[in-house]
């Protein structure tokens, strides 16, 4: 039997306003050990904010990050699945969208997320995907 969304996300991710400065949501991302922060407006997902984009739109861009809010950088096109909904369902929309997290939300609000490294843990932890997923971030 598939396991739901709910078995294998993480639960309570950071969740920072639009207006949250770029720096900030980078410390966050440092302090929790994650690479990702879901960013919000009028109480309401409005985006997503990774690592890589941090890097790719806001410094090789040459951007304050102490200025710049989040909602500048975030990923606007949310898709995102219910904690009820099966591992393979992430991986289907994931592939169609070619995404590597997705927000859970159930009854409007985000109550977790899953990665393609929270899956590969999961369903492959022999993979060489699995295998770094799971071992303790760098230092």
């Amino acid at each position: 039997m598939a396991k739901s969304i709910r078995d294998v996300m993480t639960a309570n991710p950071v969740c920072l306003p639009a207006s949250t400065p770029i720096l900030e949501a980078a410390r966050h991302m440092r302090d929790n050990d994650i690479g990702d922060v879901v960013v919000e407006k009028s109480g309401k997902v409005c985006g997503i904010v990774t690592d890589r984009d941090i890097v790719v739109r806001a410094i090789a861009e040459g951007k304050n990050v102490q200025t710049t809010d989040l909602e500048s950088i975030c990923s606007k096109e949310i898709i995102s699945l219910r904690p009820d909904q099966t591992e393979e369902d992430a991986v289907r929309l994931m592939r169609q969208k070619a995404i590597r997290r997705l927000p859970v939300v159930e009854n409007g609000k985000i109550v977790g997320i899953v990665s393609l490294g929270d899956l590969a843990v999961d369903k492959d932890p022999g993979s060489v995907l699995g295998q770094i997923s799971a071992a303790a971030g760098n230092q």
